[in-house]
Formats: C-alpha cells, structure tokens, sequence
C-alpha cells in the first residue's frame, strides 16, 4: 500500500502543478474567500478520484497480465505525449493552462450574475466543485489514477492522490497566480512526461 500511496502522491502533485484546475483554483481564491474554494475544488477532486478508483477496481476483473501491460502502456503512452508536447513548447512562453481557466471562470461568473446569485460560502464551494469537476473529468492525472488503482491497493491509491490533489489545491489558493510567471510550462510539462516514464518502467519492472 505504501508503494500505491507515493507513487499516485508523486504522480497528481506534479501532473496537477500548473494544470487548468490549479489555475480555476487561482483565479476563484482571488475573487473569493480561500477557504471555501479550497473545500469545494478538493471536494470535487476527492470525488473524481474516488471514482476513478473505483473504475480501476472495476477493471480487475480482467487477467492480471493484461492490467499490468495496460498500466505499462498509459504511462509510456502519456509520457512520451507531454515530452512532445515540452519539445514544442517556447523556452519562454505564457501559462496557456491559465488562459483556458480564466475563460472558464469568467462564463461561470457571468452565469451567476445573471441570476443575481449572491457569493455566500454555499456558492462558492459549489462554483469552485462544479468547474473543478468538470475541468478535471477526462485528464491525464484520472486515467493516470485508473491506471493505478487497477493494478496497486485501492486505499493506497485514494489516500495519495487526494493528498496530492489537498497539496496542488493548497498551494494555488494561497500563491498560485503568484507563481504562474514563475514556473515554466515547458519545464512542469517536462517534469510531469518524465515522472510518467518512470512510473512505467517500474510497473515494467515490477511486471516482469
């Protein structure tokens, strides 16, 4: 289990650095009070893990052998897309993950103005829930998390990632605009490509 658990704490806090959810995070924690957008953006990715997890338990049903190579497959498959995508990145460029956020923001707002809806905690931590969500809904780090969990200890898995997804919200609700000039696209993206082909050639290891 305690494999299970660093590697999926490892794999969401890095993939999850800079990615379109830590910037909805971001930009909400700059309109509103921090603590009810971190409740609703971690309650959101808690729920969308657990439910990965509980895809990936689903898939057990199929022969051992097949869940490993399947395992080995997502993560070289993954890897190899974001060092391309690094590879085609400029040295210097601006966080186009924060730009599609903002934007998903922005119609969100716009939303609730037209229906004259007031910022209490309750719609706050259900506009920073529902736009996580369905931010985080088909993104790597989820497949990456069905992945996991269908071939590692299901406890493990759930405990590492919401961790990792408590530290990513964490840090974009108190800096994470802050640091948008400071970190390098190219650079999180490297990291998060590299971390993946690691992580397949232990499951390859571990397979044979």
């Amino acid at each position: 289990m305690l494999t299970a658990f660093t590697a999926s704490l490892l794999l969401i806090t890095v993939s999850e650095l800079g990615d379109k959810t830590f910037f909805i995070s971001a930009i909400l924690a700059m309109r509103h009070p921090r603590r009810w957008v971190f409740v609703g953006a971690v309650a959101a990715l808690a729920l969308m893990t657990i439910l990965s997890v509980l895809v990936g338990q689903a898939a057990t049903v199929l022969p051992e052998s097949v869940l490993k190579w399947a395992e080995v497959g997502l993560f070289f498959v993954f890897g190899l897309k974001l060092l391309y995508e690094a590879s085609q990145m400029p040295a210097v460029s601006g966080c186009e993950e924060e730009k599609a956020a903002a934007e998903t923001v922005k119609k969100a707002e716009k939303v609730l103005a037209e229906k004259h809806q007031e910022a209490n905690p309750f719609a706050i931590v259900s506009e920073a829930f529902g736009l996580t969500f369905v931010a985080e809904w088909g993104d790597r780090t989820q497949i990456a998390t069905i992945a996991l969990a269908a071939a590692n200890p299901p406890v493990g898995v759930v405990l590492g990632a919401v961790l990792g997804h408590a530290i990513c919200a964490a840090i974009a609700v108190l800096c994470g605009r802050w640091l948008c000039g400071r970190l390098s696209e190219r650079t999180l993206t490297a990291l998060g490509g590299g971390l993946f082909l690691l992580f397949a050639f232990v499951a390859l290891s571990s397979h044979g």
